[in-house]
């Protein structure tokens, strides 16, 4: 059982970063719809450490990271159709608008992202959660409208993964989106966040994407998680080559999966989320350090992949040497949005 991005209340004290998010209730974002860059460094923000970390925009400014990635929306409960961030009645869909609208004004932009291991692991992703597939579709609508956003982020890991019922609905749902974004002229993209090794997606992320194709859902961007391997005495793992590893047997599925597709267009739809510093393995041997990510943004390049991200900016920062998987630190001893800066030249 993969065990990344786990949310936890009891961690929200213990932040390096801290001051109040700027985001607030009931303002709108400015609904450009604008596309991202084809190529955008876009690292997941923890939007369940409010209000223990700086906000949206301020993040964004202070790392100079104009794209992030939110983490997460979900469903209210079990069985419940309503969408917020993180389940939290107190963080409806439109807490950040503001906050977004001036990263906006700043020239930056986000991607909402839904599910994430604690909701998909407690039947809280929202196709996991709502039976009614209209209802599903029309709650992906409603945070393109309400955000005014291009790229939703379906991160599927732990159980979603093998709930073929809320595989098949969030496909359908993505499909009746995608139809409802080309009448209103809207430029909608499509992302997989899926668990991955080095040997590519496990059976269970590819049928993801199969039903994706059956469904008649478009998929722009796959995005594999290049961490949190957990191979049983494996040692100390070079992480850069791990990911190379694995975005390249990814490939080799994804040709499969899209035969119709040429080798650079099957490049232009993958990404690679890593974990700065020290992930989940309890043997501490899956360490990414800046050269690993250095490493990771020359083969991104080169292929012409779609996105890099990490997981998350919070944790981008050395404050806390020989922690493993912090939400606020790396475990390794850097700078202050040391990752971030290695890769924010890949946006463009």
């Amino acid at each position: 059982m993969r065990r990344s991005r786990p949310v936890i209340a009891g961690v929200l004290g213990i932040a390096a970063l801290l001051w109040p998010a700027t985001g607030s209730a009931g303002q709108a974002a400015a609904a450009t719809y604008a596309p991202l860059p084809a190529h955008v460094y876009a690292p997941y923000y923890e939007t369940y450490l409010v209000p223990n970390t700086p906000g949206i925009a301020a993040t964004a400014q202070a790392s100079g990271a104009k794209y992030l990635t939110l983490a997460f929306l979900q469903s209210a409960g079990k069985n419940s159709c309503a969408l917020d961030w993180n389940g939290n009645s107190s963080q409806p869909l439109d807490y950040y608008a503001a906050d977004i609208a001036s990263l906006r004004a700043a020239g930056g932009d986000v991607i909402p992202s839904f599910g994430g291991f604690s909701a998909d692991q407690g039947g809280t992703e929202i196709a996991d959660s709502c039976t009614n597939v209209s209802q599903i579709a029309a709650d992906y609508e409603s945070v393109i409208t309400t955000l005014g956003v291009t790229r939703l982020d379906m991160d599927v890991e732990a159980k979603s993964l093998n709930n073929t019922a809320g595989i098949d609905r969030r496909n359908q749902a993505i499909a009746m989106t995608e139809a409802w974004a080309a009448s209103q002229g809207i430029p909608l993209q499509i992302q997989y966040t899926l668990p991955v090794e080095q040997y590519g997606l496990d059976p269970n992320g590819e049928a993801v994407l199969q039903s994706a194709v059956t469904d008649g859902a478009a998929v722009t961007s796959v995005n594999i998680m290049v961490f949190d391997y957990y191979i049983a005495g494996e040692g100390t793992v070079n992480m850069g080559q791990a990911a190379e590893n694995a975005a390249t047997n990814t490939h080799a599925q994804l040709t499969g999966i899209y035969p119709g597709l040429s080798s650079g267009q099957i490049w232009g739809m993958e990404a690679m989320t890593l974990l700065p510093g020290i992930d989940d393995y309890p043997k501490k041997t899956e360490v990414t350090s800046l050269p690993d990510a250095q490493t990771m943004l020359s083969f991104a390049q080169a292929n012409g992949m779609n996105l890099l991200s990490i997981w998350a900016i919070q944790r981008d920062n050395g404050g806390c040497p020989g922690t493993r998987d912090s939400n606020t630190c790396s475990g390794i001893t850097q700078g202050t949005w040391d990752f971030s800066h290695a890769l924010e030249p890949f946006t463009g």
